[in-house]
């Protein structure tokens, strides 16, 4: 897995370890627009101890991606149904309401405004990513390992950084989802569904990035 240490700025650790963006929100550390800050720095100007801050990140790392198999071809059927599956779902049910929510709020000072556009192109991108896991990457993993392995690999690790700054934009434009006094129930089930799902997909990054894929890099270099 990544090591998290005091250097690493929180936006990086934000895009990859979940539940990090809620920790940094309790402490109120931003990690969209401020970001590009190293975790010792921001710890300090949130009065906090840089060392205390990394503990409670480091429980994180240990209990990201529990609940994944760890035999190989399991670990590619848990992120086709527990993450592919999922955000289909997900994301068909969010950008109607997130569009909702815009059109009846577009005055409040709070309104999401852009947000189901954001919504629109992650979908976009994230089911060309997700097809090309599912009718080229996946198979090709599922006969083994191999140097051809090497090059689908480097594009779907470009593509989740891509995916990651989208959910900077949603975290962005959201104010870290925080509600307006008052808000409705459309606009509460909105944020509430977004935060599950950009925890999910940061999980699945991960997976992906410090799991799955090392094996198959470690049996290219081999080769």
């Amino acid at each position: 897995m990544t090591e998290i240490t005091l250097y690493k700025t929180v936006g990086a650790i934000a895009a990859e370890l979940p539940g990090a963006a809620e920790i940094f929100r309790r402490h109120g550390i931003s990690f969209c627009c401020g970001g590009d800050v190293p975790l010792a720095e921001a710890a300090e100007k949130a009065g906090l101890a840089p060392a205390s801050l990394l503990a409670e990140l480091d429980a994180l790392v240990q209990a990201a991606g529990r609940d994944a198999p760890e035999e190989t071809l399991p670990l590619i059927t848990h992120l086709l149904t527990r993450y592919h599956a999922t955000h289909r779902a997900e994301l068909a049910f969010l950008i109607p309401l997130a569009q909702k929510v815009e059109r009846v709020h577009g005055g409040h000072p709070s309104a999401p405004t852009g947000l189901s556009e954001t919504l629109i192109t992650l979908q976009d991108d994230l089911e060309s990513h997700m097809m090309k896991e599912e009718q080229v990457l996946f198979p090709m993993m599922q006969r083994g390992g191999s140097p051809a392995n090497s090059h689908p690999i480097l594009q779907m690790r470009d593509e989740h950084n891509h995916e990651a700054r989208h959910l900077q934009t949603i975290e962005h434009i959201t104010h870290g989802f925080a509600l307006p006094p008052g808000a409705c129930g459309s606009w509460t089930t909105l944020y509430v569904g977004l935060r599950k799902f950009t925890d999910d997909l940061i999980t699945h990054m991960r997976i992906e990035n410090t799991i799955l894929f090392p094996r198959f890099e470690a049996a290219a270099a081999a080769h």
